[in-house]
């Protein structure tokens, strides 16, 4: 394999053995990335994205606040966290010294970050994608066992999670929008297809997904539960190439 680029070989830099302990820290780390790749990089959208909502969520807690803000806090931190490993998952394995064992889910916006023609929505709903189908129900997992609890549907924690999903309804579009429109001196680019997206993948029922798959994964062990998170990943994968064909 050829040698990393200058700029993903600063990418690899920055997320090998990140270890956020905070949401500030999460910010950082996810701001450093947004300031390294170029408009091209269609990683690049789905970071922005990302950082965006992350700092909406962190600034917008429900009437009344959060019931159980230290496992909410956990998650997130946990969650961003795989985001970190799958970008060093990937740069590694472009430089021969990856893991062999990296989600193939994410490969859809890792083999098509470059490719000219893709709208930055598509690739920032491309990452939302593998994000939330692969690596939330184990985010969740490792939360639970990090707090040494298992969240019931009537419990705070889901409370909250259902709570994160409706703020994330409401965020989602208007910032998908922004991506579209771009900053001053970029072309817009077509903001109609934000609906014909979002009619294709939507957040809630990913997230629902999500947190009942970690349920169904609690009761796996062994080969059944490496089946089961084989056969997600690659849903997930053709998932994400498909919201990356033109539309």
């Amino acid at each position: 394999m050829p040698p990393l680029n200058p700029t993903d070989a600063q990418l690899l830099q920055i997320v090998t053995n990140a270890a956020p302990a905070s949401i500030a820290d999460v910010v950082a780390l996810m701001q450093s990335i947004d300031a390294l790749l170029p408009g091209s990089d269609g990683l690049k959208w789905f970071n922005r994205l990302y950082l965006m909502v992350t700092q909406q969520v962190d600034q917008q807690p429900p009437a009344g606040g959060w019931q159980d803000q230290d496992w909410l806090t956990r998650l997130d931190i946990v969650f961003a966290g795989f985001y970190f490993s799958a970008i060093a998952d990937a740069l590694g394995q472009n430089a021969n010294t990856g893991n062999a064992d990296a989600a193939s889910s994410w490969d859809a916006l890792f083999e098509a970050r470059n490719r000219a023609g893709i709208d930055r929505i598509q690739f920032a709903l491309a990452g939302m994608n593998a994000h939330i189908n692969h690596d939330l129900a184990l985010a969740l997992l490792q939360t639970d066992q990090d707090l040494d609890l298992t969240p019931g549907l009537a419990g705070p924690q889901h409370a909250d999670y259902e709570s994160v999903n409706a703020l994330l309804e409401q965020v989602l579009p208007a910032a998908l929008t922004f991506l579209a429109n771009g900053v001053l001196g970029e072309l817009a680019q077509d903001t109609g297809k934000v609906g014909r997206l979002l009619a294709i993948w939507n957040v809630t029922a990913a997230r629902d997904l999500a947190w009942s798959f970690a349920d169904h994964l609690r009761n796996l062990t062994g080969l059944d539960r490496d089946i089961a998170q084989a056969a997600q990943d690659q849903l997930t994968g053709v998932i994400g190439r498909a919201l990356l064909m033109p539309v």
